[in-house]
């Protein structure tokens, strides 16, 4: 496959770029590097440093090779400065995500998969697990901000096949340590936790203990980054192939708590992980666990990382090697 792909040096688009290389497929990146960082990118990739509503660059982009999918990345992720700063999240991750399916369309590249979030589900009161057909109530501008480009997307899709992933949490690192989170103002709780484990950090605030769950913390479905970017890469084979515009969940069906996984990394790191409780956040919801009976029907995929130890031991084995290289 020849794949265009936005936000390729971010987190989850460099590790796709990974998976999609390591299967022989070509690749053809889009960055501002606002957030993204080149340095963890394979030598020789082929890169433009551009934004995504840069028309007449995207289309000349897109007319530069004969691409079968744009996987589409690029994007404001922080729950929280969506609240604070919601113009920031419906120009850049609605407006601009826009333009540029607009653009694709314009120019014949009709299959997109779109990066989106359980934050477009909000808090469903039942807790069970999220299906695809749940009720969208977003409680940020974040989760808006994405469901409005699903909106785009489905309204269109007698013009563009598209495939709208819906990650949970994501988490991890690459096994070989080629790719990983680097963020100065890290909000994942993994990623928090595994800089207090190598003394980045002295502590971690754990947001709300009074949560209706079993210890009181908020329950999160983690994936594997490595995992999520598989599921990429078999979403872009199954649209190519049936041409049928979908959404599926990505997660493994799997909630632990906030104290579950602190728990988990102080095994792992002897006691490290010190931690303290902080009133809630605005925006954060209770309990968001996934239903993935649906990926595991249409997509073939199957899980390679699917043990919380082994997620938590890449994230900190990954940021003993950005302490190493003073990242």
């Amino acid at each position: 496959m020849n794949i265009l792909l936005t936000g390729g040096a971010g987190y989850i688009g460099s590790h796709v770029v990974l998976s999609l290389l390591d299967g022989g497929n070509k690749v053809t990146i889009i960055d501002n590097l606002i957030s993204g960082n080149k340095e963890i990118l394979p030598e020789n990739i082929n890169f433009y440093n551009c934004n995504i509503n840069n028309k007449e660059k995207i289309k000349e982009i897109i007319h530069s090779s004969n691409f079968d999918v744009l996987m589409h990345f690029a994007g404001f992720i922080k729950v929280e400065e969506s609240v604070s700063n919601p113009k920031k999240y419906f120009e850049n991750n609605t407006i601009n995500s826009i333009t540029l399916f607009e653009t694709c369309l314009e120019n014949n590249l009709k299959n997109i998969i779109f990066s989106s979030t359980a934050a477009v589900y909000g808090s469903p009161k039942n807790n069970k697990p999220i299906s695809e057909n749940e009720l969208l109530q977003p409680l940020n501008p974040y989760g808006e901000s994405k469901m409005k480009s699903e909106n785009y997307l489905l309204k269109n899709k007698d013009k563009l096949n598209s495939i709208i992933l819906r990650y949970f949490n994501v988490a991890g690192a690459d096994s070989k340590l080629r790719a990983g989170l680097i963020s100065d103002e890290a909000t994942h709780l993994i990623k928090i936790i595994s800089e207090v484990a190598v003394g980045k950090r002295e502590k971690i605030l754990v947001y709300g203990n009074d949560y209706q769950t079993a210890d009181g913390t908020a329950i999160r479905d983690y994936i594997h980054v490595s995992d999520l970017a598989d599921i990429h890469v078999e979403a872009a084979k199954y649209l190519l192939k049936d041409h049928q515009s979908n959404i599926f969940n990505c997660g493994y069906g799997k909630g632990y708590s906030v104290l579950d996984v602190i728990n988990e990394a102080n095994i792992i790191t002897n006691g490290k992980i010190k931690f303290e409780f902080s009133k809630r956040r605005p925006g954060d919801s209770e309990n968001l666990v996934s239903n993935v009976s649906k990926i595991s029907k249409h997509i073939n995929w199957k899980p390679k990382y699917d043990n919380l130890k082994e997620i938590i031991e890449s994230s900190i084995n990954w940021e003993k090697k950005l302490n190493e290289k003073n990242l």
